[in-house]
């Protein structure tokens, strides 16, 4: 098989066993070693490679397609049995922009009136989004969809899992900001992905090729299926659970396919390019820690926050901030003689807090963005005002130095756990719950209760103001009763979620950990309305299987994801 693909494709292919074993691991719980790993050097190797699966299925069944940039998923979603292609190797450059383009070009509708004008920028797959950073600040822009693990990830990870983080509050997600797509769809061709009026998709539904079969087949099942979509749209502000066919028909009238194909983890086509969408970025910014002791107003707090429109509402638990006070030695190596002093000073009065038995059972941050300091100062007073009936204890920060403490201890306390835990790692399998902040009173007890069962440690933190948690336990891998454990508590854990009519993932995606509860969140006839996208995008399986629908080897199913936890 590697020496019939080396005669077509540019790029390297390698399949020694570091190599191998490097690649069955992303950043999930599981190991599954693929049969070859390449390198593109182009978009003609792409397309050359799929066209060459696509015929030779037959020859090797089970042979794939798993597109990867950085690997950072959580899920699984960039691991596979047969081949694996790497973008960041080759395919990581900048192609064009920022140039500027018309705000009714799209992006996200929160705040549209207030960014104004926004700019473009393409870029290849396996581009690092640290690399892509740099240079839209240099201009003043910035993509605000932007992971906490953003130091690591790569832009075609960023399109695959519909990526979102601190800003997606107020800006939305991926979806929210891809302009334009080239994509290769199994036939093999690259196509340009971009949103169509309704007389541009009815022109481009009658074409007698590949692509004009799509737009029409998913036209027709959406059409067929519209009152099902419609209900089946989870009822939160965020999701990165299934196929999302409720977004594909714009508010608008148009049809845009890449509402479709961002978050579809690659099993529906390779993106080889991406136009994206970017915003002016503030240069000031000013954080108001909170701290509750009960959480029973949280809902309630919450919208009073949202009602001036923070530009993040972040929230960590008791745990979390203990973990902080215990291993602020951590924090502190990395600022520098006159850095440690500064933060050392500001950690005080969390130390005493500890001390004394007053540490809240629930801490949020929420961070203003201005024109200037004076006009972010001043949203930082009216929402003390505005929250004085809650009587609870509130802080605005009077650094950046004292902010970055309050952010530190959000982004960086569970891996200086794991860091000092010996035999446990981090399991990401419950790592992405999402419900409406409202329920929050309610869940987050419910919740706290069905891990008590569990002797775990774990940390809870994530965006309150959207309702999305992230909790990843440290766990024995060497345990035989990991296994079970992680199935079990699961069941229970996305239960408590349906039953609050939330998502099982809000950013984080499917893959190989989530798709076997789709079903249960979605229902049978979704789920065979999924099933026909697949079947319409990919009908040979050649694209990363196993993700979002489940295979005839088992791949994307309960004993699957068991068979493959990484011990």
């Amino acid at each position: 098989m590697k020496e019939e693909i080396r005669k077509f494709f540019k790029g390297e292919t390698e399949d020694g066993e570091e190599t191998l074993v490097k690649y069955s691991r992303d950043a999930s719980i599981f190991s599954v070693k693929p049969k070859l790993v390449l390198f593109p050097k182009d978009s003609e190797d792409v397309r050359n490679l799929v066209k060459w699966v696509g015929e030779n299925k037959a020859r090797y069944p089970g042979l794939s397609i798993t597109a990867r940039s950085a690997g950072t998923d959580m899920s699984g979603g960039a691991i596979g049995e047969w081949l694996v292609i790497d973008f960041t190797r080759h395919m990581n450059k900048l192609l064009a922009g920022p140039e500027k383009i018309e705000e009714a070009a799209g992006g996200s509708d929160q705040g549209r009136s207030r960014r104004g004008a926004s700019s473009a920028i393409t870029v290849q797959p396996g581009m690092f989004y640290r690399d892509f950073e740099k240079i839209t600040l240099e201009h003043g822009l910035i993509l605000p969809c932007f992971t906490a693990s953003k130091s690591l990830n790569a832009m075609g990870g960023m399109f695959g899992n519909n990526a979102g983080g601190e800003r997606t509050l107020k800006y939305g997600k991926t979806e929210d900001y891809v302009l334009e797509a080239k994509v290769v769809l199994a036939d093999g061709n690259e196509y340009v992905i971009k949103s169509l009026s309704k007389s541009e998709y009815i022109k481009k539904a009658e074409q007698n090729n590949f692509e004009g079969k799509i737009y029409r087949e998913i036209g027709k099942l959406i059409k067929e299926n519209k009152e099902e979509i419609q209900k089946a749209k989870p009822a939160v502000h965020k999701n990165s659970a299934g196929y999302y066919l409720w977004n594909v028909e714009r508010p608008n009238g148009d049809f845009d396919l890449n509402r479709l194909l961002v978050g579809s983890q690659g099993t529906l086509g390779i993106a080889t390019e991406i136009t994206f969408k970017l915003i002016p970025e503030h240069r000031y910014s000013k954080l108001v820690a909170i701290f509750m002791k009960d959480i029973a107003p949280l809902g309630e707090l919450v919208d009073k926050i949202l009602e001036l429109e923070p530009e993040t509402l972040e929230s960590y638990d008791d745990k979390t901030l203990r973990l902080a006070v215990r291993f602020a030695g951590d924090f502190l190596k990395r600022k520098g003689f006159l850095g440690m002093l500064k933060l050392g000073w500001s950690f005080l009065p969390e130390f005493f807090m500890m001390l004394s038995g007053g540490f809240p059972k629930l801490v949020l941050l929420a961070e203003f963005e201005g024109k200037d300091a004076l006009a972010t100062d001043k949203k930082c007073r009216e929402l003390v005002r505005k929250i004085a009936d809650f009587k609870l204890k509130t802080h605005i920060t009077k650094s950046e130095t004292e902010a970055e403490k309050y952010w530190d201890v959000r982004r960086e306390s569970f891996n200086l756990l794991r860091k000092h835990s010996r035999k446990l790692r981090t399991a990401s399998f419950i790592d992405d719950i999402i419900v409406r902040p409202e329920f929050l009173p309610k869940f987050l007890p419910e919740l706290e209760e069905v891990m008590s069962h569990y002797r775990l440690v774990y940390t809870l933190a994530g965006h309150a103001g959207d309702g999305n948690f992230h909790i990843i336990p440290l766990m024995d891998f060497s345990s035989p009763e990991t296994a079970a454990i992680i199935l079990e508590l699961s069941d229970k854990v996305y239960s408590l979620v349906l039953k609050y009519g939330g998502s099982i993932t809000a950013e984080h995606n499917d893959g190989l950990v989530r798709t076997p509860y789709l079903s249960e969140m979605y229902g049978e006839k979704i789920m065979s309305v999924f099933k026909r996208v697949k079947e319409i995008f990919d009908s040979g399986g050649i694209f990363n299987p196993g993700k979002k629908i489940a295979v005839p080897n088992g791949a994307g199913t309960k004993e699957y994801l068991k068979c493959h936890i990484a011990f």
